[in-house]
């Protein structure tokens, strides 16, 4: 994913230092070149050596170390950067790199850098909150430095409040936010609706689906990254939502329908990838069911169809995608639901193909439109989250 990109790391004094570790090596497995430069003071929290060995790159310390090659190192980093991340990122720093100061490796070769930057400040709550830091964080924000706010919670001076760097998982996100994808879909609005949705058959049941979201997320976190703004209208599920992206939190069909029509309006493209038959409730009635210790009544609805209220209620130049799930006919069944329901696009299934349907992490999908059938091998959602994003906006 990040293969031939360069990533420089600037490491300095804080006890978060130790937690770079874990994002040196994630970075690294997914092909990143990694050059970490730290502070003096860092080492006192983690060795460079750590680095060395994570990254099989030399660790930069000090501006004047012999042991190394011919170029000017500091200036030979800096042109080879995609992206700089400071974290953690001291007062001290903070204030130097604000004000232009360049006084040994780190500052030097961030001076030198004209590819993005971020900073994750890192401190005591106090600090963090005295108003020379934040006019110094304002400083570098007006000099297009993205400021990555800390966490909040317990420190390791033993007071809690705002001042915690980020766990490395979230830093990454930043990290894969600027470099993972060309931002081909910068300007774009698109509505991604995932999951199932739970119809109450009582106060304490509800009749749902298998449906985990996965193939709903992965398309909002593709699109997000390849800068679209993207609004999710999600059912309950056990997934982290995608960072960067607006979360919308549904739980009934007629939750669902209520969040997308009005969303619908402003999207330059939707994919509705929820399992939820394209319906949400219009009416509700009460059927009898037979049990063996007598009769049960349970609600059951008429329904109104989210996917048709879309494609007859499309703007010019939206695009309308809907997904299809058959276990038989799958080319058949989806065409007719092509026209049926004015999609521009259905992206269809069999739940029968191996490595297909809910739960996994991979899937199987034929992309059809009313001029084209593009049969896609066994990919992992991620792939036919892109693949979809391609078609959609070729």
């Amino acid at each position: 994913m990040l293969k031939n990109k360069c990533v420089v790391l600037g490491v300095t004094g804080s006890i978060a230092a130790y937690k770079i570790a874990n994002l040196a090596s994630a970075l690294k497995k997914l092909h990143c070149d990694v050059q970490v430069i730290m502070t003096q003071n860092a080492t006192q929290f983690i060795t460079p050596v750590t680095f060395e060995t994570l990254t099989g790159n030399k660790c930069l310390v000090d501006t004047f170390d012999r042991n190394f090659t011919f170029e000017v190192e500091h200036i030979s980093v800096a042109k080879k950067a995609d992206l700089v991340l400071v974290a953690p990122a001291s007062a001290n720093v903070i204030g130097k790199l604000a004000h232009g100061i360049a006084d040994d490796m780190l500052t030097t070769t961030i001076l030198a850098c004209k590819c993005p930057k971020l900073i994750s400040p890192a401190m005591n709550t106090g600090m963090y909150e005295n108003p020379i830091v934040q006019d110094n964080l304002k400083t570098l924000a007006h000099y297009h430095w993205q400021i990555i706010d800390p966490a909040c919670g317990h420190l390791a001076c033993g007071d809690t409040g705002a001042g915690k760097m980020p766990e490395p998982e979230v830093l990454l996100s930043y990290i894969l936010r600027e470099l993972a994808y060309e931002k081909d879909l910068t300007g774009k609005k698109v509505l991604v609706t995932a999951g199932p949705t739970q119809e109450a058959i009582d106060p304490v049941r509800f009749i749902s689906n298998h449906s985990t979201g996965k193939m709903g997320y992965a398309l909002a976190e593709a699109a997000m990254q390849r800068g679209a703004e993207v609004t999710l209208v999600s059912g309950p599920v056990s997934l982290t939502p995608p960072p960067f992206v607006n979360v919308v939190s549904v739980t009934s069909a007629q939750d669902m329908y209520n969040a997308v029509t009005s969303l619908a309006p402003e999207q330059d493209a939707i994919v509705k990838a929820a399992a939820v038959a394209d319906y949400a409730p219009s009416q509700v009635s009460t059927e009898k069911v037979k049990k063996k210790d007598g009769d049960m009544s349970i609600p059951l609805t008429r329904t109104q169809d989210i996917l048709k209220y879309l494609g007859e209620h499309k703007k010019p130049g939206q695009f309308l995608c809907g997904f299809s799930m058959e276990t038989e006919h799958l080319l058949e069944n989806s065409q007719a639901k092509l026209i049926k329901k004015n999609v521009d696009m259905i992206v269809a299934n069999n739940l029968k193909t191996a490595g297909a349907g809910f739960g996994t992490d991979t899937n199987v999908v034929t992309l059809i439109t009313k001029n084209d059938i593009q049969e896609l091998p066994l990919m992992s959602k991620e792939e036919v989250a892109h693949a979809i994003w391609n078609k959609i906006f070729k």
